[in-house]
């Protein structure tokens, strides 16, 4: 029997300062390298040249993988914060959400910038054995210096310098016992540095690796033609079936939806050869996993083409067109400039503002549609493209449909299925409930979402055979709906009938929607692990509150907004407040479940592929055992002693909404 453990007041643990990065680092960056942490300091960098007050960056790599990061920008203020009482750059390096990028107003220090979370450098600091900054600044050089994230020699002058040369120089020295490997990737470091020139046209940008032998070696970039001489070089050497289309368009004046200056630059092709490439950027942040803004670009890039073909009348009779028909052989590199982003996680590489996507179909759109029609033949050409690939997927689907046509199971009957035969594209959404099911039901893409309603909570089957768990009928109906047999971890799975290529478990936020969520993931993951394995299994993450903004005059129309938690919400009063939005102006709603949602709220916040935010289930090889003795404590009848002692140990560290 476990031995009973302590929980009185000395139990629970405050963290303070910088503490919660060093316990749990892997909250707030990547923690395979140290890559990430010294980004945050190249992103400063950027950020001031972006503004347009750094021309030059300059990156030093030394063999024992610490970096100096060197910027001839403003220089941080080094005198005394008017609220901490202690220098502002000692400010910044030390406390978690402090910087100059929350002030997005007219006039505030940053009016563009990657930085959002105001958690980077003093998650650099708290991740570092040892932190240099040196500020050139009004005619002085300022010293401040930290190790393990506590100042060890307070800020000094330490010489003087011309008033008019500033700057700010970092140096980092990680800690390795944070990282999963102690060395800096060169490649992704050079990728990294590359494309801040690329989207800075004319900013200098020089790379110093100290080699085995202690000689330097340089490497520099600078790219006038910015985007377009980057493309360039990207596709040289393989047929293009157009010449690179460029441009850029941002707001000006006033605008109903957007902020001034908001918009976006892009560099597009199209080859015939070679691999594609796709690169998009955030306030010169890389986000290797797209987002809202790369779906903007494909919605305005595709809308364009669409009314081309409409036009002109090419469109062979029969055949649908697709996003994706169209961008197959599509290669581009997109930077946009967001006022307020919002991220997926603080490793920024996913756009998540659900207005990113509106505001880069709507820069795009008219400056294509215009090309296209000065550019006939061009434009005929990349439609004949497009209606190759619609026909050539239509003629695909039509054989795998005539292969599976005959013995195929009875579907249950609740299950509103979609049009589409095209299983990659397909999508199953597990709801919780009729109500939410009929909201759901009215809101989907009748051609590629599907809908499977359940009622109540599904049964707990991690200890059920998996020859009995068809005797429950909501398991029944999940795996007859899904096409694919019940089978074990090692098992050779039959994936031939899975009839969706995304099955998400579309929940309530609250107690009871989590408690659904977990029993259907112990499904997945003790019936179905191919399932997970192949990344078909997704968890939806539906918003928790509504911001309504009532509107005034003809110039400001009503405005919504949804923040998936507490964070957001507080992130997006905070813009209002800064937009001088009259206290009290908006209201705030909770939702309770999805059924209280309307099918366009629901869609657009929750299933519109472009707009909403999913999990993808997956379990690392490497703690694979881990998890499944994890899964049998959680799940498992017989462990509830065990339950109640993980809870007294570790339940600290779980949020509950209660």
């Amino acid at each position: 029997m476990a031995a009973k453990q302590q929980y009185d007041e000395s139990s629970v643990k405050v963290l303070k300062g910088l503490d919660p990065v060093r316990h749990r680092p892997g909250m707030y960056t990547r923690t395979d390298n140290p890559l990430h942490i010294c980004q945050e300091v190249i992103d400063n960098a950027a950020d001031e040249a972006l503004g347009g007050y750094a021309t030059q960056i300059d990156v030093t790599l030394y063999r024992n993988q610490t970096m100096r990061v060197a910027d001839n920008g403003r220089g941080i203020p080094v005198g005394i914060h008017p609220e901490e009482g202690v220098p502002t750059v000692q400010v910044v390096f030390t406390q978690l959400h402090a910087g100059g990028k929350f002030d997005k107003k007219s006039g505030g220090a940053y009016a563009f910038s990657g930085g959002l979370h105001g958690v980077g450098v003093s998650v650099t600091n708290a991740l570092a054995t040892r932190l240099e900054v040196e500020v050139r600044r009004d005619g002085e050089i300022n010293k401040l210096a930290f190790a393990g994230g506590d100042v060890v020699e307070p800020l000094a002058v330490v010489g003087k310098v011309a008033k008019k040369e500033t700057g700010t120089t970092v140096f980092v020295a990680p800690d390795a016992q944070y990282f999963d490997s102690p060395n800096i990737p060169q490649s992704e470091l050079e990728h990294l540095l590359k494309s801040k020139a690329v989207l800075l046209p004319g900013l200098v940008v020089n790379l110093n690796v100290e080699l085995a032998s202690g000689e330097f070696q340089q490497k520099s970039w600078c790219y006038p033609d910015g985007l377009t001489g980057y493309l360039n070089e990207q596709v040289a050497g393989y047929t293009m079936l157009i010449p690179i289309f460029q441009g850029q368009k941002y707001i000006e004046g006033e605008d109903e939806t957007f902020s001034q200056g908001e918009g976006c630059a892009w560099a597009l092709t199209w080859t015939e050869d070679g691999p594609v490439s796709r690169e998009s950027y955030v306030n010169l942040i890389p986000t290797p996993a797209g987002g809202t803004h790369e779906s903007g670009l494909r919605d305005g890039v595709f809308q364009a083409v669409k009314t081309f073909i409409e036009f002109h009348s090419l469109l062979p009779k029969g055949v649908k067109l697709l996003p994706e028909d169209l961008f197959s052989r599509c290669t581009f590199v997109l930077s946009a400039k967001v006022l307020d982003p919002q991220f997926q996680g603080q490793t920024k590489d996913k756009l998540t503002s659900r207005d990113g996507l509106k505001l880069c179909s709507q820069m795009v759109k008219s400056p294509f549609e215009l090309w296209l029609n000065e550019h006939v033949e061009l434009g005929k050409k990349l439609a004949e493209l497009a209606i190759k690939a619609a026909q050539a997927r239509q003629k695909s689907a039509q054989k795998v449909e005539k292969k599976k046509s005959s013995g195929v199971a009875v579907l249950p009957g609740k299950l509103t299925d979609c049009a589409s035969d095209e299983t990659e594209r397909c999508e199953l959404f597990l709801v919780e409930g009729d109500s939410a099911g009929g909201s759901a039901k009215l809101g989907r893409d009748k051609d590629f979402q599907a809908i499977l309603p359940l009622r109540g909570k599904v049964l707990n089957t991690w200890e059920v055979d998996k020859d009995q768990i068809f005797a429950n009928n909501e398991v029944h109906d999940i795996a007859v709906a899904i096409g694919v047999d019940p089978h074990r971890p090692g098992d050779t799975a039959d994936l031939s009938g899975l009839r969706y290529g995304k099955i998400i478990i579309m929940s309530d936020a609250d107690v009871d929607g989590s408690h659904i969520q977990v029993l259907l993931l112990t499904l997945f993951y003790r019936h179905f692990p191919a399932l997970i394995a192949a990344g078909h299994v997704y968890v939806a993450q539906p918003p928790l509150y509504r911001v309504d903004i009532a509107g005034s005059g003809k110039n400001k129309p009503p405005r919504k907004f949804y923040a998936l938690d507490e964070g957001e919400l507080t992130a997006i009063l905070d813009k209002l407040r800064a937009e001088k939005v009259r206290e009290g102006a908006w209201s705030i709603s909770r939702f309770k479940g999805l059924g209280e949602m309307n099918a366009e709220q629901l869609f657009d916040t929750t299933m519109n592929p472009d707009t909403r935010r999913v999990l993808r289930v997956g379990v690392p090889d490497d703690v694979s055992e881990n998890t499944r003795d994890l899964m049998h404590m959680l799940m498992g009848k017989g462990e509830a002693s065990s339950r109640r002692a993980w809870l007294e140990a570790r339940g600290n560290e779980v949020e509950a909404d209660l």
